[in-house]
């Protein structure tokens, strides 16, 4: 499965609103996880089983937890039992598409 996930804390008293320290502590522990992942200026996507994902954003989510009186999580999945790769793989078939149509 594919999970791509959001987690900020709220009531972090910075006036500028800035969250980046909380969200190097949740990338981290992605990156530290082992498993396949990407992370762009949205969403943070990771690749593996359920148990073992939610896992992984479970810390991630309580590490943030840890720069705020709260903590939004945002969460978008893709379950697609006996597939494996496809952090990449659907970028692949999306860059051929666009190959195909030029």
């Amino acid at each position: 499965m594919l999970v791509a996930f959001s987690v900020a804390p709220s009531g972090t008293g910075n006036s500028d609103g800035s969250v980046h320290d909380a969200v190097a502590a949740a990338v981290r522990i992605v990156r530290e996880s082992g498993l396949p992942n990407r992370t762009d200026s949205m969403f943070t996507t990771i690749e593996g089983e359920w148990d073992e994902v939610f896992a992984v954003i479970k810390d991630a989510t309580e590490a943030v937890g840890a720069y705020g009186s709260r903590v939004s999580l945002v969460l978008k999945a893709d379950i697609r039992p006996g597939y494996t790769g496809e952090l990449t793989a659907k970028l692949d078939r999306l860059d051929a598409a666009l190959e195909n149509d030029g």
